[in-house]
């Protein structure tokens, strides 16, 4: 058998990817990212979290060939859980198409600096995109631009310092949670870009797609993946 085209993975790579597999099917897998990854290739060149599994899966399953791994979604570097990765076009294709369609479930959890005016609530703001910044902007209505931005929250922990929201989003926008947090007075630990006091040792945020779930693009049915949250959110509680 020929040589992979992809790079030799070392025994503690392969069993790192291997232990966030969440789901794997003949369409789907689904990982849980780590902080600092980036999904999709951007300026740096950095070996993105597609290619790595791509090396993988020619490795796992001896594929000398080219390994498919599309991608539907994407999370910001600083941030950890759930990714959805396409091992077929078929499943590529739909799974894209609910994405923009609304029809995943996307839950995220947020370790704030501050407690929420409310235990629960929902956040409706327009924001704005500035390119230059890579950063997001609450704005008002009518502003060139600006989008409608709604996700719902509700205090679900707390520590002697920090506060766990639950937030789920009910629309898709650049920065999202992390802006709209911020304009609320819930600063994502670590979040410098959007206000918190300082910065976590990982150089990430404490921001984690905990929770997505879906009807499967293929074979029609439900799908729920629910992810631990990263070991260094030290006094969390990592249950329902």
């Amino acid at each position: 058998m020929s040589e992979s085209i992809y790079r030799k993975l070392g025994a503690a790579e392969t069993a790192d990817l291997e232990s966030r597999i969440l789901y794997e099917d003949n369409h789907l897998l689904v990982v849980n990212k780590a902080v600092g990854e980036i999904v999709q290739g951007d300026k740096t060149g950095d070996e993105t979290l597609a290619d790595k599994y791509k090396a993988f899966i020619a490795s796992r399953d001896a594929k000398p060939g080219k390994v498919f791994l599309g991608v539907p979604h994407r999370l910001d570097r600083p941030v950890s859980g759930a990714v959805i990765l396409a091992k077929t076009s078929k499943a590529l294709e739909r799974m894209a198409a609910m994405f923009r369609e609304g029809k995943v479930r996307k839950t995220y959890w947020a370790l704030c600096c501050e407690a929420p005016s409310k235990p629960e609530g929902r956040l409706d703001d327009w924001l704005s995109r500035n390119e230059k910044l890579n950063k997001s902007f609450v704005t008002k209505e009518g502003s060139p631009g600006a989008k409608l931005a709604s996700l719902t929250y509700r205090l679900v922990a707390k520590t002697d310092k920090y506060f766990l929201l639950e937030v789920n989003l009910l629309t898709g926008r650049h920065h999202q949670i992390r802006c709209q947090l911020s304009h609320a007075g819930c600063h994502i630990k670590g979040d410098l870009k959007y206000g918190a006091p300082r910065s976590n040792p990982d150089g990430g945020i404490c921001l984690h797609a905990r929770m997505i779930s879906f009807i499967h693009p293929v074979k029609g049915t439900p799908v729920e993946i629910k992810v631990p949250v990263p070991a260094t959110w030290k006094g969390v509680e990592d249950g329902d």
